[in-house]
This record gives C-alpha cells, structure tokens and sequence, in this order.
C-alpha cells in the first residue's frame, strides 16, 4: 500500500478551463511501473480482535495490484483502526460473526 503524498499546491495543476484539478502523484505504479486505474476496493481494517470492512477509492495498479490510497483515506483507515482498538463499534454495522479454524 502507497500513501499519496500531499504537498501544498504542489498537489495540483491548472485544467483547460484554467481551474485547479487535483494532479495524481503518480502516473505509473511505483512498485513495477504499470498502469494505474480508479477503483473502488474493499479494504480490510484490524483492531485488536476486531475487523472492518470498508469500500474505498483508490488508483490500482492493473499490473502488480498495488493499490494507492489518498492521504484523506489514509486517515480514516487509522481513525477506524483507533476505534476498533478501543472497542468504539457502535457506530459500525454488525456483519456477522468471525471463526478462527486451525
């Protein structure tokens, strides 16, 4: 996992229209150099003895399958993992039930 990195209005360029449109700060995977395209994923969150589920944007790499997150995604995946940790799930909606098989 790549966290893009954000760095003042180094982060953006001017568009046709003469707008500011957020630049992506990679064009190629930085792990084997292939194409990266938007998706939404699914993004596995562990906290202590608890997981989340969550479906996210992210540039994936149609090579390699690395998958680059924003730093705003990022954040919530630590926020979320916090929450987890402490027990904080009432918020969440319960999925089911998880089993440990040896």
């Amino acid at each position: 996992m790549v966290e893009m990195v954000e760095g003042g209005d180094m982060n953006k360029k001017r568009g046709t229209n003469g707008n500011y449109q957020q630049k992506k700060p990679f064009d190629k995977c930085p792990v084997c150099g292939g194409e990266l395209e938007e998706k939404e994923v699914e993004k596995l969150l562990r906290g202590g003895v608890h997981t989340a589920v969550m479906k996210v944007h992210a540039e994936v790499c149609l090579h390699c399958g690395e998958r680059l997150y924003s730093p705003e995604t990022v954040r919530r995946f630590e926020e979320i993992r916090r929450k987890l940790e402490r027990k904080e799930v009432a918020s969440f909606q319960l999925m089911g039930q998880s089993f440990q098989v040896a």
